[in-house]
């Protein structure tokens, strides 16, 4: 298998802009109300004053993915890189994958009445280029990469607001800054 790709994401620089949000969403032309990158905002406190962090988050693109292990149509694939993907035309909508997933990323489109969820913009990555969300961020705190060399270069598997399942999600972070 070719090594597992990964987003690592800077919490402590992040502003909150949600241009990751907007670069997906015209990437791949979403539907009005279907977003499949979130950004949240979390209140925490830090030297005795509350202040907000944010959370860009996609699909994890699961080491485990449970969309995949439900799917009863087989929409779903990993691929080599460990990218999840999901092919709408096979979809029938059921939506078990919502349910099964523990990060709550397929959403039903209401328009196609089919599932929905990040691709990991495997078509700019197989181009040798970044995901859209990560060419949109002004400020570079998101990014995609081997997961081995983000592990060994001192990346962490939780952050606020994010807390690693079983599924072991291939998401990692900047270590918090206090």
């Amino acid at each position: 298998m070719a090594s597992q790709k990964a987003f690592f994401f800077n919490q402590n620089y992040c502003v909150g802009c949600h241009s990751c949000e907007t670069a997906c969403k015209v990437k791949n032309k979403l539907d009005i109300g279907m977003s499949w990158r979130k950004v949240a905002t979390i209140e925490s406190e830090i030297n005795g004053r509350m202040v907000e962090r944010y959370l860009s988050h996609a699909c994890m693109h699961c080491e485990d993915p449970q969309c995949v292990r439900v799917c009863p149509v087989r929409s779903y694939t990993k691929r080599e890189d460990g990218l999840v993907i999901h092919d709408e035309s096979k979809c029938v909508g059921c939506g078990y994958c919502v349910y099964a997933c523990p990060y709550e990323v397929p959403k039903i489109n209401p328009n196609t009445k089919k599932a929905q969820k990040c691709s990991g913009c495997y078509d700019l990555i197989d181009a040798g280029e970044q995901p859209a969300c990560v060419r949109g961020c002004p400020v570079q705190v998101l990014k995609m990469d081997d997961i081995k060399k983000l592990d060994s270069n001192g990346a962490v598997k939780e952050a606020l607001g994010f807390k690693i399942l079983p599924t072991n999600p291939s998401m990692r972070f900047a270590k918090m800054k206090k």
